[in-house]
């Protein structure tokens, strides 16, 4: 067996339990979603935190970092289950971010404004976008406003048009791919390989639509649009964030696809795009 061929079984092994645990996770119940996404948070902080490190001119505290992002996550799980239904369950984490401001007055290392600068980005850039899968998991049922409660259709769908983005993209762009989409950061993304993954995320849409009537097929498609456009841009942020820092991969974590945020780049974006459109949604149904 050739080394590529045996990269390829690990790649593929590997996507499979990813795919069972993503799905069981946000579909199982509303706690083993909240499990799993405390964990891909602090995972993905930490991650985030060491290859900032790899810099001269920045010294973050991934630890404290990685428990600052799981407790936001938390906190927006707690809050919207109604497991911790007041708003202070917020406090701790404001603490928390005060606490990494204050911290580099008396730790006198070289950079103080570089490692505010990236433990703010930490929180932003990944924390608050996972923090807002439980947004999507509990917000209100745009077709019927007054139902609330854990629906796993919304997060799991945006993961869904990821996923088939990504293999339509590679698909057609394997075949058809000509025009590059941004060959400054990306060169093997092309205009007719996105094309290709938007077409198959339509398509997902439609199937979604058929089993679930809680959009209309023009609002999940709207979803699916949603989703494959931020998504793109998010995938192009982490390839321009790896260039600069020089590295191919963000990690090793998973094997054969690298770290946790070339797993979930795309999302980084499309998550907090998808709750404006889906509360957008919202309003107008309400009015």
């Amino acid at each position: 067996m050739t080394p590529k061929q045996s990269n390829l079984i690990v790649r593929t092994l590997t996507g499979i339990v990813f795919l069972i645990v993503m799905i069981g996770g946000l579909t199982y119940s509303y706690l083993s979603m909240g499990v799993l996404f405390t964990l891909i948070t602090a995972l993905s902080v930490r991650e985030f935190c060491q290859i900032m490190n790899e810099r001269d001119d920045v010294d973050l505290n991934p630890m404290i970092c990685s428990v600052g992002g799981a407790y936001l996550f938390l906190a927006f799980f707690g809050y919207l289950s109604g497991i911790t239904p007041t708003p202070a369950v917020f406090i701790p984490y404001l603490i928390s971010i005060v606490y990494m401001l204050v911290c580099e007055l008396y730790l006198q290392r070289e950079s103080p404004i570089n490692n505010w600068a990236y433990t703010m980005l930490s929180q932003m850039y990944v924390a608050l976008p996972f923090s807002l899968i439980p947004v999507l998991g509990f917000m209100t049922d745009p077709a019927h406003p007054m139902q609330v409660g854990y629906r796993w259709i919304f997060p799991l769908s945006v993961f869904i048009f990821l996923w088939t983005s990504d293999t339509g993209a590679y698909c057609f762009g394997s075949l058809f791919g000509k025009h590059r989409l941004f060959e400054r950061i990306s060169p093997k993304k092309s205009w007719e390989g996105s094309i290709g993954g938007a077409f198959t995320s339509l398509l997902a849409a439609c199937v979604i639509w058929h089993f679930d009537n809680s959009l209309t097929l023009i609002q999940w498609l709207g979803f699916a649009l949603v989703v494959v456009i931020f998504g793109t841009w998010g995938d192009l942020v982490e390839s321009l964030m790896k260039r600069q820092l020089g590295i191919k991969d963000s990690g090793n974590i998973l094997p054969g696809h690298g770290g946790m945020l070339d797993r979930f780049d795309s999302s980084l974006l499309a998550i907090p795009a998808v709750v404006v459109y889906l509360y957008t949604l919202t309003i107008f149904v309400r009015v």
